[in-house]
């Protein structure tokens, strides 16, 4: 059994199509078909349903799903681990981030990945999440960090952390001595925000509607620091996310306003294209961030099992 035969088959799987299986790894819809038919023949029993469209797995094929992923995982593990030991990493690594997350988490990561692999020259290109999902989906980055990432048909998307949203304000806000707010009293107060039509300030206003609350935003901007900036300017009041505001509130330029009924978090994914292959210092810096291998074209979320669990 060759080991395209897995890579093949998983990509049939999660695509649950043949010609955009075929598309991947650049072979003709009729090679795929015949690649499947004869996995099936020799194994003696059928893993793909072809009478449903799109495709779904039977239940012996999701079984052999998972053991291919697996035994791809391996298999990448063992290839970098040998490579490894045989050179030192070396190259060009860009990465597109949004703001928050790359001014946040990512210094520190650059850090010990440089301690590591000193040849490689690590960049980053800063945007909100849409235009970092251009940059990947385009290559112009190795991969990106986005809040609210998503699978597209082009990318796929990792979870990576779930950040919590805190209600800030100035050190010198009437409300800064507080040591716990009340949800109601930020009703029709007025509040520095994120630009209308960026997905996190979607997100904010209809977790404060949920709740009943309406604020008055009257500056919006389209990042946290430009947005942590005119809170402390203006003795302002802000829903931002947790890691951003670190220093500021280690200094005490910003105090957080604990709302125990105000719970919301920012989803924080790692996205990569589906298509080509991610180099191997893409590969050794999405582990570190993940603390697990992240392995192109192999790692694929746990919905889709799930999906064709369902289906099967």
């Amino acid at each position: 059994m060759q080991l395209r035969t897995f890579q093949i088959f998983c990509s049939v799987a999660e695509h649950r199509s043949f010609s955009r299986a075929a598309e991947e790894h650049s072979l003709t819809q009729s090679a795929v078909s015949q690649a499947m038919q004869h996995l099936e023949e020799s194994l003696g029993v059928q893993l793909i349903d072809r009478s449903q469209r799109p495709l779904v797995l039977t239940t012996p094929g999701v079984s052999y799903l998972r053991g291919a992923r697996d035994l791809l995982r391996r298999y990448e593990t063992l290839k970098g681990e040998i490579q490894s030991e045989d050179q030192n990493l070396r190259g060009n690594l860009t990465i597109g981030t949004v703001n928050s997350a790359g001014l946040s988490y990512l210094p520190k990561a650059m850090e010990e990945f440089s301690q590591k692999h000193p040849e490689v020259n690590v960049r980053l290109e800063f945007g909100p999440s849409e235009r970092v999902f251009e940059m990947t989906n385009f290559g112009r980055v190795d991969f990106g960090i986005v809040s609210f990432s998503k699978n597209t048909k082009s990318l796929r998307s990792i979870p990576w952390l779930n950040e919590p949203m805190r209600v800030v304000c100035s050190s010198d806000h009437p409300l800064a001595e507080r040591n716990e707010i009340g949800l109601s009293e930020l009703q029709g107060l007025e509040m520095v925000g994120f630009e209308r039509g960026l997905r996190l300030r979607t997100e904010i206003d209809k977790c404060l509607g949920l709740l009943g609350i309406s604020v008055d935003v009257t500056m919006e901007f389209d990042n946290a620091d430009s947005a942590i900036r005119a809170i402390q300017a203006n003795r302002g009041l802000g829903i931002l996310p947790e890691a951003a505001i670190d220093r500021e509130t280690a200094i005490g330029s910003l105090k957080v306003l604990p709302c125990s009924e105000f719970k919301m978090t920012r989803p924080v994914g790692i996205i990569i294209r589906r298509a080509g292959h991610l180099s191997q210092p893409a590969s050794e810096f999405g582990s570190l961030l993940l603390g697990r291998r992240l392995e192109d074209g192999v790692q694929v979320a746990e919905e889709i099992l799930s999906e064709t669990t369902n289906s099967a």
